[in-house]
């Protein structure tokens, strides 16, 4: 089963984690399946950008990310060439190494 390593965030996963995820599963569910708490404003539907995260290793074992995925990107504070909204991240075969953000869009949480 592929593993994905969380670097340290501060509020959400201080110590950062190892978790194993199944092929399929998004990254999103993952973390939340888990004990990671990564907002997921939209519940998942591809229509908000707080579940961003940057794959800094195994981008490119991941599904393509849609158009809608990559308009709403365009959105997301932080936006590098290896950001995707984890709950269109699918997990393949392939080891993940994922960085939460700092910040989001969603201000309401932000200081949380």
């Amino acid at each position: 089963m592929p593993q994905i390593v969380i670097l340290p965030h501060e509020r959400l996963c201080p110590e950062g984690a190892v978790i194993e995820a199944p092929k399929g599963q998004s990254v999103c569910d993952a973390l939340l399946a888990n004990d990671i708490e990564l907002e997921h404003a939209c519940e998942k539907s591809c229509a908000c950008t707080t579940c961003h995260v940057i794959v800094r290793e195994g981008f490119d074992s991941l599904n393509e990310a849609t158009e809608t995925e990559e308009d709403l990107l365009d959105k997301a504070w932080g936006l590098e060439a290896e950001s995707r909204l984890s709950c269109q991240a699918i997990v393949a075969d392939e080891d993940l190494v994922v960085e939460i953000p700092k910040y989001t869009i969603n201000h309401a949480r932000e200081n949380h």
